[in-house]
């Protein structure tokens, strides 16, 4: 394999991985496929600041963030039942500071800690078989149809006493369907799903704190995205989420109802044969209830196509 075909493979492993949705990211091209034996790690970080909105279901007002979260992330690829699949393991950390007025009487509190791990599996549908790197190398693609599980498990900081936590202290389950079009140097992406929660047993509440329940959150996701000669890409990215009103000890609390949009836009670099960096900003279009803050994120990943021999 000459060491261009190489370098356009480990291109390709920089656009796949490090999608996990902890939250409701903007992922650019999720559902590309790599080559069998594909591997990738990504150190990323992100800068968030802005507002939350409440929507009355808690007695907080004016309540705004600035907080940075470092992120570490695996990415895999293999074939299932010739198909190609890939798993990507994402553990990230925050830290930054909150304030609002609460019942009047303005509060600040700093938080630091793990966030939630999270675990996705990926396979595709159609389109996308397994294939060697040899074989790659020849394939081009057109339409990719591809189906994701994600995992998020109560691992992060989680403290029942505090209104605002890292983790979320419950599973959390989100199948996703993912579609990708290639025309040329323009990929087109649409994917949608649904978040699953079960019970958080210890949820904040005055004067003690009691089991919560969420309903599940609906989500699409678009982005539209240019390959340059250099190998290099950029994207314009657009989410929709709705859903997830909460009940508090089996009382119901409409308040909590999200519906909300994001836009953004995404652009990667190859640094070399191994290594790419991205970029990403994305802000709040509308929030109805939840984060209306502005993301600036910053990734770098090291990819490689077998595990290295040592002699």
């Amino acid at each position: 394999m000459t060491p261009l075909a190489r370098s356009l493979i480990l291109v390709c492993i920089a656009l796949c991985c490090g999608h996990m949705a902890v939250a409701q990211t903007l992922a650019p091209r999720a559902y590309v496929i790599t080559p069998v034996r594909a591997n990738a790690v990504t150190l990323s970080l992100s800068f968030l600041d802005g507002g939350l909105d409440f929507n009355g279901a808690i007695p907080i007002t004016g309540a705004t963030g600035s907080y940075q979260v470092p992120a570490l992330s695996y990415y895999h690829s293999f074939g299932l039942f010739g198909r190609s699949a890939n798993v990507t393991a994402l553990l990230p950390y925050g830290a930054g500071t909150f304030q609002g007025s609460v019942f009047g009487a303005q509060h600040q509190v700093y938080r630091s800690g793990l966030f939630d791990f999270g675990l996705r599996f990926s396979a595709n549908l159609k389109g996308g078989p397994a294939m060697s790197v040899q074989n790659f190398v020849d394939w081009k693609q057109k339409t990719l149809l591809g189906a994701s599980l994600t995992v998020i498990a109560p691992t992060g900081q989680y403290n029942p006493t505090r209104l605002l936590n890292w983790g979320i202290k419950r599973w959390a389950f989100k199948p996703e369907l993912g579609y990708s079009r290639r025309w040329r140097n323009w990929v087109l992406d649409a994917y949608g799903g649904a978040w699953f929660y079960t019970t958080n047993q210890a949820s904040f509440s005055l004067p003690h704190p009691q089991p919560q329940t969420k309903s599940p959150v609906g989500s699409f996701e678009g982005h539209l995205s240019y390959d340059f000669k250099s190998r290099c890409w950029a994207s314009l990215d657009g989410n929709f989420w709705f859903g997830g009103s909460t009940r508090l000890n089996g009382v119901p609390n409409p308040g909590t109802r999200q519906t909300s949009q994001r836009m953004g836009a995404t652009a990667a670099l190859r640094l070399s044969r191994h290594q790419t960096i991205k970029i990403s900003y994305s802000g709040g279009t509308y929030v109805r209830f939840g984060g209306n803050y502005q993301d600036v994120s910053l990734a770098w990943q090291y990819s490689w196509l077998t595990w290295p021999k040592f002699h």
